[in-house]
């Protein structure tokens, strides 16, 4: 007799204004299992989940949990069904313990000595490694969002939604991650994960549910299948998923850096004593948990975050040596050097959301124009160049950025810093949130840069991908250089181990 799902969603279909972002989807979730839900960015798989985490309610369609029909208008309605979510950004608080967090919201009298216990018994049950009397502020990103799961746990979820769960984790938190998730299955627990990484894909899932543009392309049995074939269901089409590598051709230091020290938010070191060099023709991955000092090591560089003392330095191709310290990001592009930056932050410092594609086309050359009539042609043009080579949704160039996807605000900026023909190419994540197609264009961006003579220094989350692209890469550990290996030699656990221990690798 066939199993009865846990969740079964039928003919759900979700519009905000024209854009269609779930349409008919009908998909089914059973005990005991790891669903893996995959699809372009823009395809709807967070608009889905958030129909079944209370957040959106479906224009169209039925839930059923265990087989009744039910409605739900919020999270709260959720989590009475014993459903949860736990999104790529955390919700916490940080002055507040985990406990507190964990009973925060909660109504009745709540007793925090109580909570710890039943914490600690949850987090044995499971695997989890977390203590509860921690405050927020001093747990690393893998502990918070332990924090975040053991909070769903703790409110009676059987049902778990993670959305991108291994996005900022190192690879030994990822096994830890994967190996709770394991024993949260062996429990009966129903976890649907989100996610762009094809190889945890194959790790962790037991089905893999694929959407394309907002419809249900169709679900197969993990072991039954590969990579390639779920991405070309993905896209539509076949697509390789090869990283090129060539070799680096009469590479010249670029960029010089020396015993740099830079200061963070309340005057805590970020960057400390910092040397490296960034070679034309080369990628220079950069490897660290997340707040190691990426962020304001490349706003160093780019003349937009203050340091405290050391040196960088500018080589031309004929040797000469320009000082970019205390210089704004003006001041470097009037000594004529073309540097350009993909940073972390896309709207807040990347791009401006109210703007369309070619006004933001236009904040890195409008002073090539008359003073009183910038130059508009040359912008549109990028801007339409941008979106056919990229691939990126919009429903015309006009479009305010903000009302575009994540995925696709990154390859409007990306895009846009390429074209700047630039002697240094910085990129702080550049393919988070891309699905795995639009990834590939990028590193293919990056690689022809690379070709071109670019001195690339590429800020990436997964290790796979750094390991692939990278020829060199310099791993950071609480703001210091833990090592410089050679990308095509070292491996994933030993990159893995330097991001939380000091010393380890050899300079490349």
């Amino acid at each position: 007799m066939e199993k009865t799902p846990v969740v079964s969603m039928k003919n759900i279909t979700k519009t905000f204004g024209k854009v269609v972002a779930n349409e008919d989807v009908s998909l089914d979730v059973y005990a005991g299992e790891i669903l893996s839900l995959l699809g372009e960015n823009g395809s709807g798989k967070t608009t889905l989940m958030n129909m079944l985490s209370g957040i959106y309610f479906p224009d169209k369609g039925q839930i059923l949990i265990n087989g009744k029909e039910v409605s739900i208008e919020s999270p709260k309605d959720a989590l009475d069904l014993h459903i949860g979510m736990v999104h790529q950004h955390f919700k916490l608080i940080d002055v507040l313990t985990a406990a507190e967090n964990i009973i925060l919201g909660l109504k009745g009298k709540l007793n925090v000595k109580e909570a710890v216990a039943k914490i600690k018994e949850i987090c044995d049950k499971y695997g989890f490694d977390i203590d509860p009397e921690k405050k927020i502020y001093d747990m690393s990103v893998s502990e918070k969002q332990t924090v975040e799961i053991v909070k769903v746990l703790y409110r009676g979820a059987d049902i778990l939604i993670l959305d991108e769960p291994t996005a900022v984790l190192t690879p030994q938190e990822t096994e830890k991650l994967f190996n709770v998730v394991r024993n949260m299955k062996e429990d009966g627990k129903s976890i649907i994960i989100i996610t762009h990484k094809m190889h945890e894909v194959e790790e962790i899932s037991d089905r893999v549910a694929v959407l394309r543009k907002g419809r249900f392309i169709g679900d197969m049995i993990t072991s039954e299948t590969n990579a390639e074939e779920m991405t070309n269901m993905m896209v539509g089409r076949s697509v390789s998923l090869n990283i090129d590598r060539p070799e680096p051709v009469n590479p010249k230091d670029r960029i010089k850096v020396e015993n740099l020290c830079v200061k963070g938010e309340g005057g805590v070191l970020k960057i400390d004593n910092v040397s490296f060099t960034a070679r034309s023709g080369e990628i220079l991955g950069i490897a660290g948990i997340s707040g190691c000092g990426q962020k304001e090591l490349l706003e160093a560089i780019a003349g937009l975050q203050k340091t405290e003392s050391g040196k960088i330095t500018y080589i031309e191709d004929d040797g000469t040596e320009e000082s970019l310290l205390g210089k704004n990001p003006q001041d470097i592009t009037d000594m004529g050097i073309s540097l350009s930056f993909v940073p972390e932050d896309r709207l807040g410092m990347g791009l401006v959301g109210s703007m369309d594609l070619p006004g933001n086309m236009m904040l890195r050359s409008f002073r090539k124009g008359n003073a009183f009539f910038p130059d508009k042609k040359a912008p549109e043009e990028l801007a339409e160049q941008v979106v056919k080579d990229l691939e990126v949704a919009t429903p015309d160039i006009h479009t305010p950025v903000r009302r575009l996807s994540g995925g696709n605000v990154q390859k409007v900026l990306v895009g846009r810093e390429i074209a700047l023909a630039p002697k240094v190419l910085m990129t702080a994540y550049a393919v988070r949130g891309l699905d795995i197609n639009a990834s590939y264009t990028i590193y293919d961006l990056i690689n022809k840069q690379k070709e071109k003579g670019v001195a690339v220094i590429f800020v990436g989350e997964d290790l796979d991908v750094l390991l692939e692209l990278s020829d060199r890469i310099m791993v950071l550990c609480g703001g210091k250089v833990s090592g410089i290996v050679d990308g095509r030699t070292t491996d994933k656990k030993t990159v893995g181990r330097m991001m939380t221990e000091l010393g380890g690798g050899k300079e490349a």
